[in-house]
Parts: structure tokens; C-alpha cells; sequence
């Protein structure tokens, strides 16, 4: 066993009693990602097998108010195969994409749109 950080294995984005069900429809039924355990207040989606898996998490927290205060401290990256074929699923269910699919210097691709908090998310097509 390795005393060091092994990976990431999830990230929780909080928010209110009052946004959690529109976060929790974005993530679920527009974005579609993958549901691991789903409760009241709480939704999370899970990539891959214990212990190498990851999770993102919506979650109620009490001391979390309105919408993202300043969205850009953090950016949820999610990844995919064809970014061209998910921005247009996406922009056919409504989401509103900040920056349209565009290659970076480094040969990957990424566009950008934000959920109903206002936090950024971004697609990620690494280069192969």
C-alpha cells in the first residue's frame, strides 16, 4: 500500500435546498452522465471501478446560498471521446456554451458552458 495520493477520487459541488433539483435534472437528464447512487439532496455519478473510480456529487449544503458567487474557482472538466457529438446533444437540449468546441495549442479540444448555478463546465477531448 502507497502512502501517497493515488488520483482523484471525486469532487462535490454544493448548492441549495432550493437549485438542488435543477442542478440534479442538468447533470442527470441534460448533461447524462452516469448515476452511481441518487437521494434526496444528493446525486452522484461515477466513471470507472472501486478503488481506481471517480465521482462528481451534487449535494445540499445549508450553508450554501444562490448561485455560484464566483464560478470560475472552480471547473468541472468533463471528458469525451467526440466533442463535436456532445456539444450538439447538449446545444439541442438547451445548454448555452460559452465557448463552442475549439482546439488548444497543445492539440486537445475543449468548449465551455455553465450549469444552473453559473459554476463553468467543460468538455475535454484530449488529443489521442
Amino acid at each position: 500500500m502507497s502512502d501517497g495520493i493515488t488520483g482523484l477520487a471525486g469532487v462535490v459541488v454544493w448548492t441549495s435546498h432550493e437549485r438542488f433539483q435543477a442542478m440534479r435534472r442538468f447533470y442527470l437528464e441534460t448533461i447524462g452522465l452516469p448515476v452511481r447512487s441518487d437521494r434526496a439532496d444528493f446525486v452522484s455519478f461515477q466513471w470507472g471501478t472501486p478503488p481506481r473510480d471517480v465521482r462528481l456529487t451534487i449535494s445540499v449544503h445549508a450553508r450554501v446560498q444562490g448561485a455560484a458567487g464566483d464560478p470560475l474557482r472552480i471547473m468541472v472538466n468533463l471528458g469525451v471521446d467526440d466533442i463535436h457529438a456532445v456539444a450538439a446533444r447538449l446545444v439541442a437540449s438547451g445548454v448555452d456554451f460559452s465557448r463552442p468546441p475549439e482546439e488548444e495549442p497543445w492539440g486537445g479540444w475543449i468548449a465551455t458552458f455553465h450549469d444552473p448555478d453559473g459554476n463553468v463546465v467543460q468538455l475535454l477531448q484530449p488529443t489521442g
